[in-house]
């Protein structure tokens, strides 16, 4: 007999079927027993009124893995609308150690901490596992996003020969005897290729050994990344990013609408397009001093007011950041040169996407690191690729765990993280 899932059994009413999955919960009432099984799909309610498989159900433990044959009956008080009743019980493995919490509880009573330290458990609970979700979906939405619109997703290494990617400090590891790096991000390999497929994209891991201690920080995080060649400026790569989150979006209310409800979210609506404000109009209306080089926390969040007061969007684009506060490889605003053709992207007050216009010339970069003082030799690999022919090119990254964590209004984006990996954190 095959397995059914909690979801399908209202399509086999008056039938015999076969479930399993743990022991979500046990109610012994006087006359009746329920027990409550937990599958990936759901919560199934098994009706026992029969004295042995009742003094069976009495001796489980929750969490305890089992089979359940019996006949699904409608019932519109059960979750699904059906239960299960004259069951056959059988345990697939011994009693269950219970978890250190009760994830039959509606919310998880733990404190953080307790659930990361216990995070293969704790993910189980419905509201935790249903955040994992929005996150499975939104990485295949941006794939399909992408991948509509011919780009190509490529793999590049996540151990490199130098620390000189970015501007974040890195962590460095023995590599058969010769120093190496954990890659901060896959922005020289994505730039690359460019060269090689004009529109490329990655899915993958990033570290940071940057010391912060905040609830929007994580030392590794998921990071999705987009490169495209051909651009006029940085505005084509803002309308492509516009794309890839609407359909990121789309993907989340398509295939994780059981998650969606579960955590009693309201999806945003992506506008057709997205405002957007000069970095030197975004400091006035932050209320922030002119002359400052960057935003603050509290600038983004009186600029996401502001867009969703002014424009009813959860999203604001941010453009023009100073030079001085952008990468090497940035390509300048050619009007105004002290400011970039970069941006960032705001979701709900909160810095989510960075992007913008690259360089694409070999003299342009030689130029850039001689005005920066630095060497051109630890870029020698990446530098020689722009002698060959590279076309205007930009793109952006986007942080997974910090969108979701946006999305679902997770105050913390270790509760949206299945093992995260922080300042203080390497286990489990």
């Amino acid at each position: 007999m095959q397995r059914i899932l909690s979801t399908q059994l209202s399509a086999h009413i008056g039938a015999t079927v076969r479930t399993a999955g743990w022991v979500h919960r046990r109610r012994l009432l006087k006359s009746v027993a329920f027990l409550i099984v937990r599958d990936a799909a759901g919560l199934s309610q098994v009706v026992v009124t029969d004295p042995a498989t009742r003094a069976q159900v009495e001796a489980l433990t929750e969490e305890t893995v089992v089979e359940v044959t019996a006949t699904v009956v409608a019932n519109a008080t059960a979750p699904a609308g059906v239960e299960l009743t004259d069951p056959v019980v059988r345990p697939l493995g011994p009693p269950a150690v219970p978890p250190p919490f009760d994830l039959y509880r509606p919310v998880l009573t733990a404190s953080l901490p307790t659930q990361l330290d216990h995070a293969p458990t704790a993910l189980r609970h419905p509201l935790r596992s249903a955040a994992l979700r929005v996150s499975a979906a939104s990485v295949a939405g941006f794939r399909a996003a992408l991948d509509s619109r011919d780009f190509v997703e490529i793999h590049t290494p996540k151990v490199v020969s130098s620390s000189t990617e970015s501007g974040a400090n890195v962590f460095e590891l023995d590599w058969f005897g010769r120093p190496a790096y954990l890659a901060q991000s896959p922005q020289f390999y994505k730039q690359l290729m460019v060269g090689v497929f004009e529109k490329v994209y990655e899915v993958g891991p990033v570290f940071r050994a940057e010391p912060h201690d905040t609830v929007r920080h994580l030392a590794q995080y998921t990071s999705l990344d987009v490169e495209l060649g051909f651009v006029a400026d940085h505005r084509d790569v803002m309308r492509v990013l516009r794309d890839v989150l609407a359909g990121m979006l789309g993907s989340v209310a398509q295939r994780a609408a059981g998650a969606v409800a579960t955590l009693g979210i309201a999806l945003p609506a992506v506008p057709e397009e997205i405002p957007a404000v000069h970095f030197t109009e975004a400091l006035k209306i932050a209320g922030a001093p002119a002359d400052e080089p960057d935003l603050a926390p509290a600038h983004e969040r009186a600029l996401g007011e502001w867009a969703r007061r002014e424009h009813g969007s959860d999203f604001l684009f941010v453009t023009g950041y100073p030079m001085a506060k952008r990468p090497f490889y940035t390509h300048p605003d050619p009007v105004r040169p002290d400011h970039s053709n970069g941006f960032d992207l705001l979701f709900r007050g909160m810095e989510l996407v960075t992007g913008g216009q690259r360089l694409h010339r070999h003299a342009d970069y030689l130029a850039a690191l001689a005005a920066r003082g630095e060497p051109v030799e630890p870029y020698a690999g990446y530098l020689d690729a722009f002698r060959h022919g590279m076309p205007p090119h930009g793109g952006f990254a986007i942080g997974l765990e910090r969108f979701v964590a946006r999305l679902t209004g997770a105050a913390n984006v270790r509760e949206v993280t299945a093992f995260p990996r922080d300042l203080h954190r390497l286990t489990p």
